[in-house]
């Protein structure tokens, strides 16, 4: 293929800066090794080759290396190096996180919603996108000027062996999306080269994946990968299918500042002759560039690269104050609407409040879609949760997944991205553990580190809890890790008017809001749960993320003492049948949420009454329920007369799947009981 002399002069342009900047930051490692960097040198080829067939439609996610790419969409040397030197103007995160660790939201480029450190984890996300476009495109909800926008997957040939890439592989082909995985193979995973670590390179290794197009090219060769990213961008543009382009790519520079190439490399010698620097050269000289010509463009570039690193030293500091900035992105439900108890109505079971609340907003909202195991026309979820939903709203709103926690998490990202509002579904809570890196490593942060750029709206619907001998993978509790990761919401209704309220509220928040369930409550099948049936709030109701509710109230005594109960789930029916026993002295307080937690109900409640017990399902060292305990403690130990007391599980690796095991690891309203007689007599 015979490139033309303006495609040419461009690319080497680029590469020159590129090639400037990685001298001048190992010129200045004293300086730039403060915080650790990786640079594409040796890969400048391939990665300008991509960047030049990208539009401002499309989506895309790169690695720690693609400081290249960066360069051809139009981001300046001036602006990568805020994000070297972590500065406040760093236009992908004000100072928050690595060099070439992008979020991009500008009108003239791709954009790049926030993705982690890039090795294997970003393959979800961005097929998400692709997902989303796809959805978009059959729905015919694509805007003209979205039409023909794809999905570019940069990554690593190392980090093809992480689990994940293929779960995102898998969808990719299952539903045709227009998606192109760019693997760049430089031969090595950090010290360890590709023998030891893969059994294939990634071309051989997408030959399982039918329906999965493959193209390999020398990336050290601009010409050559030019001409292969050219065909497979217009096989993903154009035929609307998935394509994995594979290009082997020298490593010239050191995997990182802090990974140094002389601490291990013997190899150099092999790479530097394949130095696509020379080559691009050559090409250009041969349209009749003199090399005076192109000793002038070097000159200009490393003046431009050094006039930037100058001027980006003098840029200022990130302002410790403003790093409270873009925790949560900004929720428009901030207080309960709608009617919770309509007249005439009929109190419906549980699961069936969760169902009419889903089939409202897939109705009102054509931007919503739901998705995860089982959830499709045949079963509509193994609890009944989403019956009918799919004869109603059409498979391809809602439909089925393989079994891919972590592609049902992850995927919300890119989903959210493209301006979609995905509800997907988590089988068991006992099975979201493959799911969690996504979930802390790509939803919770990417609104804080994309600097406000990109909050990730999903709701992530988790039946939860102990019931019916489900056995040891069937029973799990899990609030207290979901507690700990910072950015996303965590909600626990009770009955079937808060779990409506609160997926409606959990829909039109924009951050990530996953939704407990207990199973024991769907159908109130379990003797004293009968309230969590409820009438079935109207349309309209909502309730926001972070509020209690009161569920029996007190007066204080000066003839007894009295306490507060703080419970959730399934605890607060434990709660209610054995504060029958204490007329008069136990008001219960069901938090709702999990996090954000309605600390100043606590605190006025405790106020109140002096004493205070929290009831869990969970085990209670290291819990939930256990901090929040020690927080009372804390902020409301000049009110207490007594110790804050916890009733949870016995502690056990696992619920046991015999009936009578599993009654005497659980907590009761028999053990609750004893615990506030302790409490009242304190």
């Amino acid at each position: 293929m015979s490139l033309s002399k303006k495609v040419l002069l461009n690319a080497y342009k680029i590469m020159a800066t590129a090639r400037a900047m990685s001298d001048l930051f190992e010129e200045k490692r004293d300086i730039t090794s403060k915080y650790v960097h990786a640079t594409s040198r040796g890969h400048e080829a391939a990665q300008i080759a991509l960047g030049m067939h990208l539009l401002p439609k499309d989506y895309l996610s790169l690695y720690y290396r693609d400081d290249s790419v960066l360069l051809t969409i139009g981001m300046s040397p001036y602006e990568l190096m805020l994000q070297l030197l972590a500065k406040k103007d760093d236009p992908f995160s004000g100072g928050r996180t690595y060099y070439s660790h992008p979020s991009l939201k500008d009108p003239d480029k791709p954009k790049i919603p926030h993705q982690s450190s890039a090795t294997g984890m970003q393959a979800i996300p961005i097929t998400g996108c692709a997902m989303g476009l796809r959805y978009k495109e059959v729905t015919g909800m694509m805007t003209d000027e979205e039409k023909g926008a794809i999905a570019v997957c940069s990554i690593g040939d190392a980090a093809m062996t992480e689990g994940e890439v293929s779960e995102a592989l898998q969808m990719a082909v299952l539903k045709k999306l227009p998606i192109l995985y760019f693997v760049q193979d430089n031969g090595w995973d950090i010290s360890a080269t590709a023998a030891e670590t893969r059994a294939q390179d990634a071309y051989e290794y997408a030959q399982g994946f039918k329906g999965l197009e493959r193209v390999t090219a020398d990336g050290s060769r601009f010409d050559e990968i030019f001409e292969a990213v050219e065909r497979a961008v217009d096989i993903v543009r154009n035929e609307r299918r998935p394509v994995l382009l594979h290009t082997d790519v020298p490593l010239l520079g050191h995997h990182t500042s802090g990974v140094r190439r002389e601490m291990y490399r013997d190899d150099l010698h092999f790479h530097q002759q394949r130095d696509p620097l020379p080559y691009l050269r050559n090409l250009l000289m041969a349209t009749g560039i003199t090399e005076q010509e192109i000793v002038g463009i070097d000159s200009i570039a490393k003046k431009i690269v050094i006039e930037s690193f100058e001027k980006a030293l003098k840029a200022e500091e990130p302002n410790p104050e403003d790093l409270h900035r873009h925790y949560y992105a900004p929720t428009p439900i901030t207080r309960e609407e709608g009617e919770r108890t309509p007249a005439g109505k009929e109190r419906v079971v549980m699961v069936d409040s969760a169902l009419f609340a889903v089939r409202e907003l897939l109705a009102k909202h054509p931007e919503a879609l739901l998705y995860g195991q089982d959830v499709g026309r045949r079963l509509g979820g193994v609890f009944r949760e989403a019956a009918t939903l799919a004869q109603q709203f059409g498979d391809e709103r809602v439909f089925n997944t393989p079994i891919q926690e972590a592609f049902i998490i992850g995927s919300t990202v890119g989903m959210s991205a493209v301006g979609l509002k995905p509800i997907v579904e988590v089988q068991f809570a006992d099975y979201i553990w493959p799911g969690l890196n996504q979930l802390f490593t790509e939803l919770s942060r990417s609104y804080f580190l994309s600097n406000g750029k990109w909050p990730v709206s999903a709701v992530i619907r988790v039946p939860i809890g102990a019931y019916g001998s489900g056995g040891p993978y069937h029973s799990s509790s899990v609030e207290s890790v979901l507690a700990n990761i910072r950015g996303i919401k965590v909600v626990y209704p009770s009955t079937g008017a808060d779990l409506k309220g609160l997926l409606k509220s959990a829909f039109y928040d924009p951050n990530p809001v996953v939704v407990l369930e207990h199973k024991g409550l769907y159908w109130s099948k379990v003797k004293g749960t009968e309230d969590a049936k409820t009438v079935e709030p109207d349309e309209h109701y909502i309730i926001p993320i972070g509020k209690g509710r009161m569920v029996h109230l007190i007066e204080p005594s000066d003839d007894a003492p009295t306490c507060v109960v703080v419970t959730y789930g399934m605890g607060v029916y434990w709660s209610k049948e054995a504060a029958k026993a204490f007329a008069g002295q136990v008001e219960i307080l069901d938090l709702r949420s999990i996090v954000p937690v309605d600390f100043e109900l606590i605190r006025e409640r405790v106020q109140i009454h002096n004493r205070c017990l929290v009831v869990t399902e969970e085990a209670v060292n290291n819990s939930f329920a256990q901090a929040l305990a020690g927080r009372i403690s804390a902020e409301c130990f000049e009110y207490l007369d007594a110790p804050v007391q916890v009733v949870g599980s016995i502690e056990t690796p696992a619920i046991p799947l015999n009936s009578e095991l599993e009654a005497y690891v659980l907590p009761n309203a028999n053990k609750v009981r004893a615990a506030i007689e302790k409490l009242l007599k304190y």
